[in-house]
């Protein structure tokens, strides 16, 4: 990949560059800064009675509106009115009164947190499970019927704490409960969702035995904020055409030369499809049509860029072994390509197993179980062996090319112009690389953990700066950069072919004088050596 753009660019054309991607990534932090990316809006359900001797048949439970339900306060007023447990159901309206849900949210998540009072005669038992009959109703008009989403039988296990003594004087405080898995959707094609939650009781199958008292149901739902997805999709939309004609700008630069291209530039070309199909748009068909698996999709776009960066860095490093024989071929890095197509395959089956079940069953959690906790800790145990590999080779094959770098460096003087700017190329091309590489790594590193421990914003005077939104535009718009940045720097260079790109011969040198310098100094070295003495003589006498 010798005579690149980096090669013959001047430090001022460099450092013009480089501003130019500076002040695009400035932007992409400010623009996802000033937008919240998530809502989290806490919902307490509502305790309604079903007073029906077949609950099978389905009827919807309105907490408030014309049709509410009836409605009791506590348990404690259910004993005197004779309701069983199997009678009261906890309903949940989706949004709070007065407001809709709209598919801009693009996701629904929620988790459950449940009020268990302590009794001295109901005592949550060790490895307690709850068992919920859950209901989920949708409709897009306030006065029509309600549309049966999913209804499914949610087990989940409890895992409570009671902080005080358990005597009589401390009945009726509440146990300290993790809060629970429960529901992800992976799309908000309907403006009302309606949640209806039963505890079936049974003692003969130990169904809701020794859960202690639930008092109340309380649910917490994130989805993505509005404007965020707004802005999120004007960032897809200007992405994907820019790195896209860039990389037919490059993948046409390629074809022109004579030779065919090389391992290391088809990486890079991959890099740049990859990173173009992570960026197509298709959020927007969300907007109008109902595809609960862009979740998924969107994870398995990722899963393929970042696969194919970490194959990339290890090519990069390959391929600047400059002594290295055994170039130009993919089969040469299985041992630590290897490792990254183990992990990707581990990940993959890992989120198939979550949010793949979860598009017909959007109450499922591989984490509610003993067999599907340990299945999910294997994959991801698996993928982190395989991770920790990859970086292994990867910084023993950077150990190996910066040593190899100090060895040239140190006999660059005694080398020919020619070899010396071959050298000099590779050399300024690996460290550049490396540079920009760290810099990405650390800023994704840093903002990910000032988006953990700070409270999701900071205050600059009157200015409100959402730290985990600029943080996914930020990081989003970098990596964007930096394939740009590869592809449009590590594309040949026109300047180093001169005369002789017909014959495939690519000539470091920007000018002609240089260039004939250049072929009179590898002629040179090819008449000292007696194995083209032979050249020599036919030279010398004319031919």
């Amino acid at each position: 990949m010798a005579g690149a753009i980096i090669e013959n660019m001047s430090t001022k054309k460099l450092c013009i560059v480089g501003g130019i991607l500076l002040v695009f990534q400035i932007i992409a932090f400010l623009v996802g800064g000033l937008i919240g990316p998530t809502t989290a809006v806490s919902y307490l359900s509502v305790k309604c009675v079903d007073a029906r001797k077949n609950h099978h048949k389905t009827k919807w439970l309105m907490p408030w509106g014309p049709n509410q339900c009836d409605k009791i306060r506590d348990i404690e007023e259910a004993i005197p009115r004779e309701i069983e447990a199997n009678d009261i159901v906890f309903s949940v309206h989706i949004p709070l009164p007065s407001m809709e849900m709209s598919p801009w949210f693009q996701f629904m998540l929620f988790i459950l947190q449940l009020d268990i009072a302590f009794k001295l005669n109901n005592q949550i038992r060790e490895n307690a499970e709850v068992s919920m009959d859950v209901s989920l109703a949708y409709r897009d008009d306030a006065f029509a019927e309600w549309t049966e989403m999913a209804h499914e039988r949610v087990p989940r296990k409890l895992k409570c704490t009671f902080t005080s003594p358990k005597t009589p004087e401390h009945e009726g405080r509440y146990y300290e409960c993790d809060v629970l898995p429960f529901m992800e959707i992976g799309s908000v094609a309907h403006k009302f969702y309606l949640l209806n939650i039963r505890l079936p009781v049974n003692e003969k199958k130990k169904i809701n035995v020794g859960i202690g008292e639930i008092k109340d149901i309380r649910l917490v739902g994130i989805h993505q904020n509005g404007g965020f997805t707004k802005v999120w999709f004007a960032m897809k939309t200007f992405l994907t055409p820019s790195i896209f004609i860039i990389m037919v700008w490059y993948w046409r630069r390629i074809t022109m030369m004579s030779r065919p291209p090389v391992l290391l530039e088809k990486v890079i070309f991959a890099l740049g499809i990859s990173m173009t199909f992570i960026n197509i748009p298709v959020e927007w068909f969300s907007i109008g049509f109902d595809w609960t698996w862009m979740l998924l999709f969107g994870d398995i776009r990722q899963g393929i860029f970042y696969a194919m960066l970490l194959s990339f860095w290890i090519i990069f490093c390959g391929e600047h072994m400059m002594d290295q024989h055994e170039r130009n071929h993919i089969a040469g890095y299985w041992k630590q390509v290897g490792p990254i197509a183990v992990g990707s395959f581990c990940l993959f089956i890992f989120d198939m197993c979550e949010r793949g079940v979860q598009l017909t069953n959007p109450f499922y959690s591989i984490w509610t179980t003993d067999v599907g906790t340990e299945l999910a800790m294997a994959f991801i145990i698996v993928a982190g062996i395989c991770l920790c590999l990859y970086f292994l080779f990867l910084c023993f094959m950077v150990f190996q090319v910066f040593r190899n770098i100090s060895g040239k460096q140190s006999s660059l003087p005694a080398m020919s112009k020619v070899r010396r700017l071959h050298y000099e190329g590779l050399i300024f091309r690996f460290k550049f690389l490396m540079l920009i590489t760290l810099a990405c790594a650390a800023m994704t590193v840093i903002f990910f953990i000032v988006s953990q421990v700070t409270e999701g914003h900071w205050k600059w005077g009157g200015v409100t700066v959402q730290v985990n939104s600029a943080f996914f535009t930020g990081i989003y718009g970098m990596w964007n950069l930096y394939v740009f940045a590869l592809m449009f720097l590590y594309a040949p260079s026109h300047k180093n072919y001169g005369e002789d790109q017909s014959n495939g011969m690519q000539l470091p040198c920007k000018s002609r004088e240089d260039c004939a310098l250049f072929v009179s100094e590898l002629y040179q070295e090819l008449f000292s050596t007696s194995k083209y003495s032979f050249i020599n003589d036919n030279a010398a006498s004319g031919i």
